[in-house]
């Protein structure tokens, strides 16, 4: 079992109890990326140590701010959180986080039918219940499918972007979106005020990347 891993989710404050299970699926997960990278282009990084930090935890650093976003909308209807990672790729923030909150329903869009039969072969492989996978484009997901849609490494967020995205979230839904610098996210954020004038910046510390910024921007649902 990997050290940094360990330690990695030792420092994101994940429940103690929970982090020996937790990572022994995330150490599954990571076995089947390292071995469909090369044929299904999943992730940029290719050994374990890159994998672990710039994938894994940087997929879990928001991990509690996503549960409370999650619990919040739960409680309100009394139904399990709906919580989509749009653009899904390799599964990734999804997969990680699923793992992590498995009180939740997951719900994996992605466009490509390969990275599609990879991510249902995770969700079997490591035993991952609470994950759907669905091979659409985010335009085609039904209207107010989700209560949190969130979604990482994806294009810049432009009007029509945006636009789709909102869609798939209910009326109390909250788009939740990992970034990087905070000043790009606020050029980012200038070219859409017209659809979302208003957002909340909430700063990710990723274990043994504390030299990066990372960020996650909400946006409610108007």
């Amino acid at each position: 079992m990997s050290t940094i891993l360990r330690q990695g989710l030792e420092a994101l404050n994940l429940p103690k109890e929970k982090i020996p299970s937790i990572q022994e699926k995330l150490e599954g997960y990571i076995k089947e990326l390292m071995l469909f990278n090369a044929a299904y282009d999943l992730v940029g990084s290719e050994n374990h140590g890159q994998i672990v930090v710039n994938h894994i935890l940087d997929s879990l650093s928001a991990w509690a701010l996503i549960k409370d976003l999650a619990q919040e909308r739960e409680n309100g209807r009394q139904a399990v959180a709906q919580i989509a990672d749009i653009g899904s790729g390799g599964g990734l923030p999804g997969i990680p986080l699923a793992i992590a909150l498995p009180q939740f329903q997951f719900v994996l869009v992605e466009r490509m039918s390969k990275r599609c039969a990879f991510l249902e072969n995770c969700a079997a492989v490591l035993n991952l219940r609470n994950v759907r996978v669905e091979n659409l484009q985010a335009e085609q997901v039904e209207a107010a499918s989700f209560d949190v849609a969130t979604f990482r490494a994806f294009r810049p967020l432009d009007k029509k972007i945006i636009k789709t995205l909102l869609r798939t979230i209910k009326s109390d839904g909250i788009l939740a979106a990992y970034k990087a610098k905070q000043e790009s996210i606020a050029t980012e954020m200038a070219a859409i005020s017209s659809i979302v004038p208003e957002y909340k910046i909430e700063k990710l510390v990723v274990p043994f990347m504390e030299d990066h910024q990372r960020h996650l921007v909400l946006i409610q649902h108007s």
